[in-house]
């Protein structure tokens, strides 16, 4: 885990404008990530946990410091090869699955595939492998209306890994799911991370999430205050 470092941020500060001043979200963080971890952000609303999200994931910049992913300087990207970065190597899940209400479970998975040069057969064999590890094989001409809240949060899982990224970023995934469906969501997270060595990082309070990473990075006021490696 500690080798092959794919994700390091470096003095990184975040300031956000706020009436005449400033409001400081990230205060000289350091951290990096190895291939392969399942780690989360930990802390309250406001302690700068999906502020880091957004970085690693190139959807903002830092105001200071760097942020290095895959190779790539994330303060010096455009906004084209950022989208790009985002595209080819970077998964997301958020709380709200944003799934395509007119799309089938199949279709809404395949989606992120059609801005890829890939063959039809290709395509709906990795679509149908995506669908498998997240268990909805029987799903598979279902539309989000007829799913349940954790069968849609399965989607977005199979829609986020379908592409095989190397990182995963999710952003308080199990929100919305009562705990039996939280659980079950996790179990297929951390089967993904062993079996294809795919990077997660959650950004959570939920004590549910935090019970399963492997690494836990605790914020306060946009600082990191323990970083600890755990067995379970």
């Amino acid at each position: 885990m500690e080798n092959n470092k794919i994700i390091t941020l470096e003095g990184v500060k975040k300031h956000f404008p706020i009436g005449g001043g400033k409001f400081t979200a990230l205060n000289g963080i350091n951290i990096t990530f190895g291939e392969g971890e399942f780690a989360g952000f930990v802390g309250p609303s406001g302690s700068g946990k999906t502020t880091l999200l957004n970085l690693i994931g190139s959807l903002d910049t830092p105001s200071e410091g760097k942020v290095l992913v895959l190779d790539n300087d994330i303060g010096l990207l455009t906004a084209k090869k950022a989208a790009m970065l985002r595209r080819k190597k970077l998964g997301f899940i958020f709380q709200t699955y944003n799934l395509l209400p007119v799309y089938t479970v199949f279709e809404n998975i395949e989606f992120p595939l059609l801005l890829f040069n890939m063959g039809a057969s290709e395509r709906k064999k990795a679509v149908l492998d995506a669908i498998e590890w997240v268990g909805l094989s029987d799903k598979v001409k279902s539309k989000p209306a007829q799913l349940s809240g954790g069968e849609c949060q399965r989607v977005a899982i199979a829609r986020a890994m379908v592409k095989k990224p190397k990182v995963v970023l999710a952003d308080e995934p199990t929100a919305n799911l009562d705990s039996e469906n939280s659980h079950h969501i996790l179990k297929t997270m951390e089967n993904l991370n062993k079996n294809l060595q795919t990077t997660f990082i959650f950004a959570t309070h939920d004590d549910k999430v935090i019970n399963y990473l492997k690494r836990k990075i605790l914020l306060q006021d946009g600082k990191v205050t323990a970083d600890e490696v755990t067995t379970n």
